[in-house]
């Protein structure tokens, strides 16, 4: 081989593994439950990190469809599209219908997060679950729960999301579990929303006292996730995310191309066998981009576990909605605190469930908004909304 053929091959080898490592950079992150109000808050990352490629699923019409109650339709999808990350937002909800709805329940919150862990861990990728500060409550508190702390959920919609978080535990791989509280926001149907509507259309509402929290603001939610991911992107623990400089060769049975000369035929055969080693065992192969999928798998996130997040500070119900009636200036209606025994519900809500955030702040150095501060951002912003929708109504 002429010098001149030998730089054109190291030069054409070097410029594959410069796209190699840019491509790697970009991540594909599968969103579940895209049409809640976290999966819109997901939307509105995915128009600020454009350098990666977000796949948003629900089973309604506008997303990709994906019923995550089926692994091989997940393992298919994780396939197709080169998932690197699922971020599941997709849950069964409704806390007092959850009592009486059956086998579905245990299925969308326990049962599915199974099987995205167990999609996730056969291609190494990352898993980002949502839970619930309903996994406690049935001990009574009088400080802030811990990710430590023992489960003791009141009723079946808590029962089956730490039933969910079991199960993601026990699949192993790399998963990070957030345990949330309150959530609202700009979208969907949520207590803000409520109470903005009630507030300002009621002479009077009584709203319960004797159950204390902290309201999370699902923008923050996302940002936090976002994080998580650009953290994980870089953990030196993932093997397909940490790449060698481009003075060493992409593959080890090619290191004869950048020495030149010609390959003979046993040069041929060694590089067969070296890259052969490379093969993931994996039932869905190489990873899509060139690269093998083994260790993966095997190399967990150095920071998998449990976290809780919330915004900062504590209100009970009937702090929050004094709030939101204050920051919207629906000062007419008379607001007025109760007990919990006034609405009678069948399912008994946590009365204590301030989440304990220091390991989510010290692991990933979050700093996290006070509630009150992220409650008028949200409020400002439906009102902008508002003001917007009635411009072009005219």
């Amino acid at each position: 081989m002429s010098a001149a053929n030998d730089n054109a091959v190291r030069h054409s080898l070097f410029n594959i593994q410069y796209s190699i490592v840019n491509e790697v950079n970009v991540m594909n992150i599968l969103i579940t439950g895209a049409n809640g109000q976290l999966g819109h808050c997901m939307q509105n990352i995915a128009k600020q990190h454009t350098e990666h490629k977000y796949i948003f699923t629900d089973v309604c019409d506008g997303y990709t469809h994906l019923d995550i109650t089926n692994l091989d339709a997940i393992r298919k999808m994780v396939a197709e599209q080169h998932v690197d990350c699922i971020v599941n937002c997709a849950a069964w909800t409704n806390v007092d219908a959850a009592e009486t709805a059956g086998d579905i329940v245990e299925t969308l919150n326990a049962k599915a997060p199974e099987y995205l862990a167990k999609a996730m861990k056969e291609v190494g990728g990352l898993l980002i679950h949502i839970s619930s500060d309903y996994v406690f409550g049935g001990d009574p508190y009088n400080t802030p729960c811990r990710e430590d702390q023992k489960g003791t959920p009141t009723g079946v919609y808590g029962l089956t999301k730490l039933h969910g978080e079991q199960n993601i535990q026990a699949v192993g791989g790399s998963y990070v579990i957030l345990r949330t509280s309150w959530l609202y926001s700009e979208y969907g149907k949520n207590f803000v929303k409520t109470m903005l509507n009630l507030t300002a259309t009621k002479p009077q509402l009584k709203v319960v006292f004797d159950q204390v929290g902290t309201p999370t603001y699902a923008g923050d939610l996302a940002n936090a996730i976002a994080t998580i991911i650009e953290d994980y992107k870089k953990d030196p623990s993932q093997p397909s995310m940490v790449f060698t400089p481009p003075s060493v060769p992409p593959f080890p049975g090619d290191r004869n191309l950048l020495r030149g000369g010609v390959p003979t035929a046993e040069k041929q055969q060694e590089t067969q066998q070296a890259n052969s080693k490379l093969v993931s065992p994996s039932p869905l192969g190489r990873d899509g981009r060139g690269f093998p999928s083994e260790g993966r798998g095997e190399a967990c996130y150095s920071k998998s576990g449990i976290y809780h997040f919330s915004n900062e500070g504590v209100c009970s119900w009937y702090d929050f909605t004094k709030a939101i009636a204050q920051i919207a200036g629906n000062t007419s209606c008379d607001i007025q605190p109760c007990h919990s025994s006034e609405f009678p519900s069948p399912v008994t809500r946590p009365s204590y469930s301030v989440l304990d955030k220091t390991k989510i702040k010290e692991t990933f150095n979050l700093s996290i908004p006070y509630w009150l501060d992220s409650l008028r951002k949200c409020e400002e912003h439906l009102l902008a909304n508002s003001a917007c929708s009635e411009e072009k109504r005219r």
